[in-house]
C-alpha cells in the first residue's frame, strides 16, 4: 500500500514540475522577465498539485505599464486549456497591503514559490508579508484560529464523518497548513513526523478520489470509498476509513498542542511554581508534568495517576511528560492494583474533561498498553448515519456523558467503566452485546474487579440496549413485557445502571438516536420494571465485624493507626464519625471508605485513607490529633477552613450534588443519601450539617469510586426515631446541600 502511496506523492510532485515547465514557456512568449515574475501559490506553490487542483497564480511587477498584455498572454492559454485558475496581478506593495487584510491571501504568500521572471521581486513580495505576518502574529494568529474554528463548523470532524471532508473538516489538510502557518511566524514548531505523515495520506487519498471522479472534490462519499481504497492498495472501505480516521485524530491533536503553545506563548509568561495534584504529579506552567525527582520507570500506576489529575483539574498533560511516560512506563500489572483502578474511574469521572486526556494516552499510543482490546475498537468506523463517532470516541463520549448521571446509580464506578466499553465487541464479529460480554469479562478481571463486579459489567454490556429497544418495540402495557426485562435485569442495581447507559449512549450516538420521545418511553419502563423490582428485601443496616465487636468491648476511647486503615473507638455521642473525618481532612488524607456502626454505648469507626499526595502523615502525629478532637480540645473547623483557603476550586464543572431520603430502606432510622464529587472534608461538612439539624448518625457508609464520593447515613432524630415530619425531612436535604456547596 505504501508503495502505492509514494507513487501518488511522486506524481504529484511530477505534475507540479511539468506545470511549472508549462508556465515559465508561456511567461517568456508573454513578457522579456524585466520587473515582472509569476509566483505559485497554493497547492501548485507547495509542490501538492493532484490532478483536479486549481491552479492559484500571481502575477507580480513594479509598476510596468504592459501588465495587463502580459497577464493576458498568460492567463488565456490556461483557461483555454480547462483548468480551474484562480489569478491576480498586484505590485509587490499591493500584495503586502492585500495580505494584511485578507487571511487567504496572506497564507497563500508566506508558502508562494517563484515559477519565472524576476525572482528579486518574489523574494520582496514574501519577505515583507512574512514581516507583518511576524510582527502582527498576535491578531492574525487569533484570525486564523477563528477561521479554522469556522472551517470546523460548518464542515465537522474529518475523523468521525461518513462523508467527510478531506479539506476542509477539522484534522484535514487546511489545518496542517494552518500550522505552517503559525510555524512561520516564529510562535511554534512545524508539524512533526506523525503530522505530516497523516496528511500525506490524506493527500493520497484525495489524489485517488480525483482520479475514481474525474474532477476536483474534496468531499469522500460512500459511493466512492471503495474505490478510493482499492487505488491506495487497502482492502474495503472501512480499512480506509480507519485509516483516515486515525490520521484525521492524528492532525486534530497536533493542532490543539499548536495552539496551546500559542495560547501559552502570547498570553506571556505563565506563572512560577509547581503545584502538587497527586503523588508524583504537579501543575507548572498551567500543565501537568511529573514532580521532580520522579522515575516513571518505578511506578506502573503513574501514567494513570498522572492523566487523572489532568481530567480532575481541567489541565493538559504536557507533551514532554506524555513522551516520557508512554516511553518509560512498566507494564501495568494484571490485575491492575486497587489505585491504577480508581485512578482509571477519576478519568471517566471527570466528564467532558476526560475526552482530550483520553486522546492524549490514545495518541501516545498507551491505551492499547493498558488495555489491549482497545485495539480492535480504535479508530473503528461506523457505517451507520445516526453515530457521529468512530467506536472509541463513540466509547469514551459515553463514559463522559455517564459522569453526569453517577448520582443516579449505586455503583458510580460500574456506570463509567460500563459506559466505556459497552460497546467493547464490535471489534469482533457477530452480535456486539453477546462478543462484547466476552470480551469484557477479559478485561474487567485484567483491571482487577472482584468475581461480583465482573458478573455486573458482563450483564451491563450484555443487556446495554435492553431498555432503548424494549421501550420502543414492545408493548409497556403487557405485563409480560415488564416481567421480561425484570427477568433479565435481576436487581435495581443492573436497572439503574442499564438506565443511566441509556441515557448517556444515546446522547453519544447522536440526534437521531436520542430525543425526548425515546427518554420518555425508557423511563415509563424504568419505573414499572422497578415496581416490579421492590419485592426485594431493604438493605440492612451495617453491623460491627467481629473484630470490630471485641476492639469495642473494650470502651472507653481508642485510636489506631495501621498504614491506610484507621480505627476510633469512642463513646458514641453526635458527630463524632464527621468531627474524626475532619482530622483525616486536614492531614491530608482521603477517606476511601468509611464504616460506623454502635455496640451499646460504644461507637467502632473504621476509615480506609490514602494521602492526598507525597507521604502519608506522621501516624503518631494523627493519633495525637483523633484523640484531641475525641476531648473536644481541638478546633478542627478552623483548621480545615485555613486549608479550604489555600486550595483553588475545581476548574471543571461537575454534575451537582444530590440528596435523598431513601424510604424504604430501613424501618428504624432514616437512610440519607448523599452524592457528590469528592474534595476535601467532605464526609465533615455533611456530618456537620446533621448535627445542625440534631441529627444522630447511628450507622454509615462512606465510599469514594474514583472521583465520586456515595456517602449513606443512618440518622435518627434525638429521641431515637426515624424522620417522618415533611418539614423537617426538607430541611435535612437542603442543608446537607447547602453543606456541599
Amino acid at each position: 500500500m505504501r508503495g502505492e502511496a509514494r507513487s501518488y506523492a511522486a506524481a504529484r510532485k511530477e505534475r507540479a514540475a511539468d506545470t511549472d515547465r508549462w508556465l515559465k514557456d508561456l511567461f517568456r512568449t508573454a513578457s522579456d522577465g524585466d520587473h515582472v515574475s509569476l509566483v505559485a501559490v497554493g497547492s501548485l506553490g507547495r509542490g501538492e498539485l493532484a490532478p483536479g487542483s486549481d491552479l492559484d497564480l500571481v502575477l507580480l511587477h513594479n509598476g510596468r505599464a504592459d501588465v495587463a498584455r502580459i497577464a493576458d498572454r498568460i492567463w488565456y492559454p490556461i483557461w483555454d486549456s480547462a483548468v480551474n485558475l484562480d489569478h491576480s496581478v498586484r505590485t509587490v506593495d499591493e500584495a503586502v497591503s492585500v495580505a494584511r487584510q485578507d487571511l487567504k491571501a496572506v497564507l497563500g504568500l508566506i508558502q508562494a514559490r517563484h515559477v519565472a521572471g524576476d525572482p528579486e521581486l518574489t523574494r520582496k513580495a514574501r519577505e515583507a508579508v512574512l514581516a507583518e505576518w511576524r510582527a502582527d502574529s498576535r491578531r492574525r494568529l487569533g484570525e486564523l484560529r477563528d477561521a479554522a474554528d469556522k472551517r470546523a463548523q460548518v464542515s465537522g470532524e474529518l475523523a468521525f464523518l461518513l462523508e467527510p471532508d478531506l479539506k476542509d473538516g477539522r484534522g484535514g489538510l487546511r489545518d496542517v497548513q494552518a500550522m505552517q502557518a503559525v510555524a512561520a511566524a516564529w510562535v511554534a514548531s512545524a508539524p512533526g513526523p506523525r503530522a505530516r505523515e497523516a496528511y500525506e495520506f490524506i493527500l493520497d487519498v484525495r489524489h485517488a478520489l480525483h482520479v475514481v471522479t474525474a474532477r476536483g472534490t474534496d468531499r469522500l462519499v460512500l459511493q466512492e470509498q471503495d474505490a478510493v481504497a482499492g487505488l491506495l492498495g487497502l482492502l474495503d472501505a472501512e480499512a480506509l476509513m480507519r485509516r483516515l480516521a486515525e490520521a484525521g485524530r492524528t492532525i486534530s491533536h497536533a493542532f490543539d498542542a499548536t495552539w496551546r503553545t500559542v495560547d501559552r506563548l502570547l498570553s506571556g509568561p505563565a506563572p512560577r511554581g509547581r503545584r502538587p495534584l497527586a503523588d508524583g504529579v504537579v501543575e507548572h506552567g498551567g500543565e501537568v508534568v511529573l514532580a521532580r525527582g520522579i522515575d516513571p520507570r518505578k511506578d506502573p500506576v503513574l501514567v494513570l495517576r498522572a492523566a487523572a489529575a489532568a481530567a480532575d483539574s481541567g489541565l493538559p498533560l504536557a507533551p514532554a511528560t506524555v513522551s516520557v511516560l508512554a516511553a518509560q512506563s512498566p507494564p501495568m500489572p494484571v490485575p491492575w492494583p486497587e489505585e491504577a483502578r480508581d485512578a482509571l474511574v477519576s478519568i471517566l469521572g471527570a466528564g467532558r474533561a476526560a475526552v482530550p486526556v483520553w486522546e492524549e494516552l490514545d495518541q501516545a499510543g498507551i491505551l492499547v498498553k493498558l488495555l489491549p482490546d482497545w485495539e480492535r475498537v480504535r479508530h473503528r468506523p461506523q457505517r451507520n448515519p445516526i453515530h457521529r463517532f468512530t467506536v472509541d470516541r463513540h466509547l469514551i463520549e459515553a463514559a463522559a456523558n455517564a459522569a453526569s448521571h453517577t448520582r443516579e446509580v449505586s455503583r458510580p464506578d460500574l456506570l463509567l467503566i460500563g459506559a466505556l466499553l459497552h460497546d467493547v465487541g464490535k471489534g469482533w464479529p457477530g452480535d456486539h452485546s453477546a462478543t462484547g460480554e466476552v470480551v469484557v469479562r477479559d478485561i474487567a478481571t485484567r483491571i482487577g474487579l472482584p468475581a461480583p463486579d465482573v458478573e455486573t459489567l458482563a450483564t451491563v454490556v450484555r443487556h446495554h440496549l435492553l431498555l432503548p429497544e424494549t421501550a420502543t418495540r414492545r408493548d409497556l402495557d403487557d405485563p409480560v413485557t415488564i416481567e421480561k426485562v425484570a427477568g433479565t435485569v435481576g436487581s435495581r442495581e443492573v436497572l439503574d445502571l442499564l438506565a443511566a447507559l441509556a441515557v448517556a449512549d444515546g446522547n453519544a450516538t447522536g440526534p437521531a438516536a436520542w430525543n425526548s420521545w425515546k427518554a420518555g418511553l425508557v423511563a415509563d419502563l424504568v419505573r414499572r420494571v422497578r415496581s416490579v423490582l421492590a419485592g426485594s428485601p431493604p438493605p440492612k443496616p451495617p453491623t460491627l465485624s467481629p473484630e470490630q465487636a471485641a476492639l469495642a468491648r473494650h470502651g472507653g476511647g481508642a485510636v489506631r493507626v495501621n498504614g491506610g486503615a484507621v480505627t476510633v473507638v469512642a463513646p458514641d455521642r453526635v458527630g463524632l464519625l464527621w468531627s474524626a473525618a475532619g482530622v483525616l481532612s486536614a492531614h491530608r488524607l482521603v477517606v476511601r471508605s468509611a464504616s460506623s456502626a454502635s455496640a451499646g454505648s460504644t461507637a467502632v469507626i473504621e476509615f480506609s485513607v490514602i494521602p492526598e499526595y507525597g507521604s502519608p502523615p506522621d501516624p503518631a502525629t494523627l493519633e495525637s490529633d483523633l484523640r484531641l478532637v475525641l476531648a473536644g480540645r481541638l478546633d478542627i473547623e478552623q483548621r480545615l477552613a485555613r486549608r479550604t483557603r489555600s486550595m483553588r476550586p475545581p476548574r471543571v464543572p461537575v454534575a451537582p450534588p444530590r440528596v435523598t431520603l431513601v424510604d424504604d430502606a430501613s424501618t428504624t432510622a432514616t437512610v440519607v443519601e448523599v452524592r457528590a464529587h469528592d474534595r476535601p472534608g467532605l464526609l465533615w461538612r455533611i456530618g456537620r450539617a446533621f448535627g445542625e439539624c440534631a441529627l444522630d448518625v447511628r450507622a454509615a457508609r462512606v465510599e469514594t469510586l474514583g472521583a465520586e464520593a456515595v456517602d449513606v447515613f443512618y440518622v435518627v432524630d434525638r429521641a431515637g426515631r426515624p424522620l417522618s415530619d415533611d418539614a423537617q425531612r426538607a430541611q435535612v436535604r437542603d442543608q446537607v446541600l447547602a453543606a456541599l456547596r
